[in-house]
């Protein structure tokens, strides 16, 4: 029966409000001493430049980065990472802006294991010690974001695409690897804090500006920075205060693109490496990236705060995609040979060619509403919030043009010589690069619409006790404190595609005046399309361009078509103490139920694979966790900390995972089908770390971590499946083969975390403003990908690093960044051989500003000095590859100016 989100939430929230308010009933009974304030807020108001490491041991609540993010230096940060009960990482705005990184997710890498996953030049998905994108948590400002663009990696739908949030909205940035009780549980690697920027303490008003300018080199085309941040105090005894942010980044960036696949025939004597296509990519990404917000807080005094909460961040992005494609091995097995005049070659006597251009356009946006507060009372303190979050992806046309060369060619080439630039040789036929050889053979345009929305409530108490009448040195207070939180969740998606009959037109009537030569001099692309003279055409002949499928075109939207309902309660408590004063425990337990309705559609085919009709196909789920956690620190000495921590998370299935919908083809005899019956994947995560915290933000460390797998999701190819022949299944007359997905029992994801940063300030003069910074994790994944078959994790880096050297001296701030990650499984194959495997990276990116005073100061980035390439091969080695694109380096100079 249909519910109202409403009605949802209240239901839900009801089942667990029970529970805190009986223990709410007990705890008012005893007499506990009144709450203080957090000792982070003394800290904050110190001095941000001093090196006083007496400040730094005091307790530092995270809580406090609510009010410290913007203007939090790297020894507060650090001073953070230090005093936390569990194992956590911050990076501070002030640290971000030293490099140019102009988006959430490449700001992020920089934290000791984050592994980056990259598209068109920019970091988009992140993986967290070595766990996909779709399994770990995002928050902003404490609230769950909602994904925006759907295309994760593994296609779990769950990830948050951090390319949408620019880093002129960011405050600091909170990586939490070990879970505590009051945290959503779905953190299978971590979650991701995203905190927004605040009214400095100690400030009554501030203004920041920058503008900034610079060029894509690839293209040589112009790139707009701006950001302004602002707000103050005001009232009586100051107490509202506001604060709006706004940031505006465009670029047009170009990419140069080669991809090919292979026609993997050996089995046939076809040779080795023989190719099935081979396309010369030239992109043009006009991308418009804008984030704003804002925060009105009421603060009477030390003991009531209550706030309201607005951010909305995304960009709108144009794709302009020219594309020449050799279709190869179309005489099949047999057909290509050897080429006798070279050994590493081949001749391939039946190839045909292909122009085409996608013109698309794509907006993605993410909302977040929040409303909250907090208040003291003599024996309690409690905090609560409301909030609203909204996450779209828009693609209101996707034109895919084409224009195709008739009769067969005689082309040599040579892809084993020099396997990333294949070369290739025209023997007979005619030349691909003149446009009078082209006719227009195909017309689509396809549309999509994503959208998740959720809806939370959280009620917390915080309870001081006395239980053990001991603090630890960092003067954390031992409290007990429990809370309930419920959040509803709808997710909608639909694609349409829509395929034309197309008159006979020539290429000449919409190819431009220039002849392309790209990739780096290698290869021509002849003459880019003009994408607004054939939508132009397109509209004004639609008596050209009738609908050539409309049985396809139906089948794609049934297809694309699916929706879920997936609420969350959860109820928690949690107790910190210090058994002594070198010893702090944090320890606790959350539970979570989670009820969700997946709903897709049946795809019914006739036996010669014609559309036949749709089935709408609802599941629903229903099941409860717990998630207990035990935390240890130790202070072997002031600055010297370790840790002991066992945490317990989990990951809820991909939205196309347990999707009910099912695609039954019998002329194929395949059923492809999400698994409505998946579980979710849980982990028991143990944490072993070693921390020494050096003067101005330094550190030495150490930590070992172990997540054990239950229930990971896996691809699984199933053959010899008898269907009955009738039915949904009328038409299989023989054994068939399923594509879904399952469970294995288990899995694991180990590895060691190192990190070392330090400014050489014991240096004489001039010498003391080096420093040096670096970290490397090494993760040692294992799973049964295929039966019998155990590889590493998919998405799963063994070793991903950071290198940082930085001088810091008289207003002079240089900034050396190098990035580096290895090789990983990007796509399940059918065997070890057909994997798709995404190749190592190294970047190496430069920023520099120099303080011309108090106020104003200048700025000079450049990143991808490397002009690294986003490399994918079939299989494990560069032997075989599938993807090789590159961009360029990206200049920007401009000023910052601050009050």
């Amino acid at each position: 029966m249909a519910r109202t989100h409403i009605g949802r939430f209240l239901v839900g929230f009801a089942a667990v409000t029970g529970v805190a308010s009986a223990m709410a009933s007990n705890a008012a009974t005893d007499e506990v001493p009144v709450a203080k304030p957090a000792a982070s807020n003394e800290a904050a108001e110190r001095d941000p430049s001093s090196t006083d490491k007496t400040a730094a041991n005091k307790a530092v609540d995270l809580q406090a980065l609510k009010v410290t993010a913007q203007t939090t230096p790297a020894e507060m940060a650090r001073a953070i990472q230090q005093s936390a009960p569990n194992i956590v990482n911050v990076l501070p705005a002030t640290e971000i802006q030293k490099l140019p990184d102009v988006n959430a997710a490449e700001a992020v890498r920089r934290v000791p294991g984050i592994s980056l996953e990259s598209d068109t030049g920019e970091g988009r998905f992140v993986n967290i010690r070595g766990l996909d994108a779709d399994l770990n948590g995002t928050t902003f400002g404490g609230v769950r974001l909602p994904p925006t663009n759907v295309a994760s990696p593994q296609g779990g739908g769950r990830a948050v695409a951090f390319d949408s949030i620019p880093t002129g909205l960011i405050g600091a940035i909170t990586v939490t690897k070990t879970n505590t009780p009051d945290q959503d549980a779905e953190a299978l690697g971590g979650t991701i804090e995203i905190t927004p920027k605040q009214v400095p303490p100690g400030k009554d008003r501030f203004f920041e500006a920058e503008i900034g300018s610079g060029i894509e080199t690839l293209r040589s085309t112009p790139i707009k920075d701006y950001s302004l941040s602002g707000g103050g105090r005001f009232g009586a005894n100051n107490a509202f205060s506001f604060i709006g942010t706004v940031a505006y980044y465009e670029d047009k960036r170009g990419v140069d693109d080669i991809e090919g696949s292979y026609a993997d025939d050996q089995a046939n004597g076809t040779p080795d490496k023989v190719m099935n296509d081979f396309e010369q990519r030239y992109y043009r990404y006009h991308r418009r990236r804008l984030g704003y917000g804002g925060e009105f807080n009421y603060e009477p005094d030390a003991d009531n705060r209550w706030y309201v909460r607005y951010f909305d961040a995304g960009y709108t992005e144009s794709v302009n995609r020219q594309r020449l494609t050799y279709n190869l091995f179309q005489g099949g097995t047999g057909s290509v040979m050897t080429d006798p005049n070279n050994p590493k070659g081949f001749i391939d006597p039946n190839v045909t060619y292909d122009k085409s251009l996608r013109d698309e356009k794509e907006t993605i946006d993410t909302r977040v509403l929040t409303l909250g507060g907090e208040n003291h009372f003599p024996s309690f303190k409690i905090d609560y919030l409301v909030a609203a979050t909204y996450g779209s992806y828009n693609k209101p046309f996707d034109y895919n043009t084409d224009f195709s060369s008739p009769g067969a060619v005689r082309v040599a080439y040579d892809n084993i010589s020099d396997p990333r630039y294949p070369r290739f040789n025209n023997l007979s036929g005619p030349n691909p690069l003149d446009p009078t050889n082209y006719t227009l053979s195909s017309l689509q345009n396809s549309t999509e619409h994503d959208h998740n929305q959720e809806y939370t409530g959280a009620f917390n108490v915080t309870i001081p006790t006395d239980f053990f009448q001991s603090t630890d040195r960092q003067g954390t207070e031992e409290s007990l404190k429990f809370g309930v939180s419920a959040r509803m969740r709808d997710r909608h998606g639909s694609i349409e595609r829509f395929t034309y009959s197309v008159p006979t037109l020539p290429m000449t009537q919409f190819a431009g005046q220039k002849l392309v030569t790209f990739y780096d001099n290698h290869y021509q692309n002849g003459y880019n399309l003009n994408g607004t003279g054939i939508r132009n055409f397109f509209f004004s002949n639609p008596g050209l361009f009738p609908l050539a499928n409309p049985l396809g075109d139906q089948q794609n939207e049934a297809q694309g078509a699916s929706s879920a309902s997936e609420d969350v309660y959860a109820a928690y408590g949690q107790y910190q103490f210090s058994p002594t004063d070198k010893l702090g425990v944090l320890t606790g337990v959350r539970w979570e139920r989670t009820l969700a309705t997946y709903t897709g559609n049946q795809i019914l085919k006739d036996t010669n694979g014609n559309f036949i009709g749709a089935l709408s196909n609802s599941r629903q789920h229903g099941y409860g966790n717990f998630f207990p956690t035990v935390q240890l620190r130790y202070e072997l000495a002031d600055d010297l900390i370790a840790r002991g921590n066992y945490s317990k998370t989990i990951a809820r299935p991909g939205f196309n995972q347990v999707t009910a919908a099912v695609l039954i083809d019998p002329s194929a005899d395949n059923v492809t089908q999400g698994n409505p019956n998946l579980k979710p994947t849980t982990s028991d995560n143990f944490d072993v770390s070693l921390e020494y915290y050096l003067n101005d933000g330094g550190i030495a460390s150490v930590g070992v971590f172990d997540k054990e797998l239950s229930n990971y999701i896996i691809n699984k190819e199933e053959v010899g499946v008898i269907f009955p022949n009738n039915g949904l299944f009328a038409g299989f007359t023989g054994a068939a083969k399923v594509f879904t997905f399952d469970n294995l029992s288990s899995a694991y994801a180990r590895g060691v975390e190192l990190n070392y940063q330090q400014k050489f300030s014991m240096l004489p003069g001039w010498l003391g403003g080096f420093g040096v910074g670096v970290n490397y994790t090494y993760v040692n994944s294992n799973a049964e990908i295929r039966p019998g078959e155990h590889l590493q994790l998919p998405s799963t880096s063994r070793n991903t690093g950071n290198l940082m050297l930085f001088y810091d001296k008289g207003g002079l701030n240089l900034n050396l960044g190098a990035y580096y990650v290895s090789k990983n499984i990007f796509g399940v194959g059918s065997s070890a051989a057909t994997d798709i495997w995404s190749q190592a990276r190294f970047s190496l990116d430069f920023g520099a500003s120099y303080a011309i005073d108090k106020q104003w100061s200048l700025f000079l980035n450049a990143k991808n000095l490397t002009n690294t390439r986003l490399k994918f091969t079939e299989g494990p080695t560069n032997a075989r590859p599938i993807q090789r694109e590159f961009y360029e380096q990206t200049i920007t100079v401009g000023a910052r100016f601050k009050l």
